[in-house]
């Protein structure tokens, strides 16, 4: 990518950098729903790429590498589920803990296939491709991760606002005193989320070194994303579709700066690369300062902090991070 990007070329990168992110968020995002947070995530991306691209490139089956790759995740889900919320550990301490530990193990177990050609997931064309017009063709040419992701987002959100188990998941990190006061079992809804939340996490991480950034290495080029996939579920207020934007403009961060790093050759590259994190954490403290403090203080809002407590307003689950006990 050059300077002179084009736009559908730009919506195509956005895209296809947003894909594996959107996963990673919308796994915390439904594992927070539940009220459990897992801090894992850093650790768990590295952990899970890895493990994806070894069976992956052992096996030459795409599918068994990400299938690998998301039972990684799960495993990590289960340790995160059964100190969480069966032992009553606090979830930031053994949350921060596996994600150092994985990323470890990350490193170690996956120092021989450093660096190692393996099978890649390429972009793949619409049956109708020929018919459409060139800059759709463009923007259309997609892995298939790309289209996993759009449709993930839809069906959480369906999950999420339709759906049963969706409302007893939401309202068990509401108040899951309550929920058991009703016949739910909070404890075996939490877990439920957490797996599958890790699951997608794990995908996430798999989408990274067979489809975005191919093969593994050290440094892999997913560090720090599963902090920024954090920050995407505050960012949008726990819920899918915003999220997905929130992974989106990060994305176009990304992109936006290999773009600028051409343009401005003087400047070294690393400002380029780390740029889209800082940017992000100012975003989220001017959604914070714009939604929450003037509100608190009781200040009234002009129309600009309106619509953006409108579109952006987070409300986290009210028992997230609590360990429920069963009386």
């Amino acid at each position: 990518m050059t300077g002179d990007l084009s736009f559908p070329m730009l919506v195509a990168s956005v895209l296809a950098a947003s894909a594996p992110l959107i996963i990673i968020a919308l796994g915390e995002t439904l594992t927070e729903k539940s009220g459990v947070i897992n801090l894992s995530l850093d650790g768990v991306v590295l952990f899970s790429a890895m493990t994806a691209f070894v069976v992956a490139k052992e096996s030459n089956s795409l599918f068994l590498g990400f299938l690998a790759g998301g039972c990684a995740g799960m495993l990590t889900g289960i340790i995160v589920g059964y100190f969480s919320i069966y032992l009553h550990l606090s979830q930031v301490a053994v949350g921060f803990a596996l994600s150092l530990l994985c990323r470890d193990l990350a490193y170690f177990l996956g120092n021989p296939y450093s660096r190692v050609q393996g099978p890649t997931l390429l972009s793949q064309k619409l049956p109708f491709y020929d018919s459409l017009p060139s800059s759709l063709q463009i923007i259309l040419t997609q892995p298939l991760t790309v289209w996993f992701a759009l449709l993930l987002v839809f069906a959480i959100f369906y999950f999420f606002t339709f759906s049963k188990s969706g409302l007893c998941l939401r309202s068990v990190g509401e108040n899951p005193a309550a929920s058991f006061a009703r016949g739910l079992d909070p404890s075996r809804i939490q877990m439920a989320a957490v797996l599958a939340g890790a699951f997608l996490v794990g995908l996430g991480g798999a989408a990274y070194s067979l489809s975005l950034k191919p093969g593994w290495g050290r440094p892999q080029g997913a560090e720090g994303i599963g902090w920024i996939g954090l920050a995407l579920v505050i960012f949008g207020g726990w819920h899918p579709i915003r999220v997905a934007i929130g992974a989106m403009l990060f994305a176009f961060l990304q992109v936006s700066g290999i773009g600028l790093q051409d343009l401005f050759p003087g400047v070294p590259a690393q400002v380029f690369q780390t740029a889209p994190f800082p940017l992000m954490i100012f975003t989220l403290i001017f959604m914070h300062y714009s939604t929450g403090k003037n509100r608190k203080r009781g200040y009234s809002q002009n129309k600009f902090q309106q619509l953006i407590g409108k579109v952006f307003m987070s409300r986290a689950p009210k028992a997230i991070g609590q360990s429920y006990k069963q009386e």
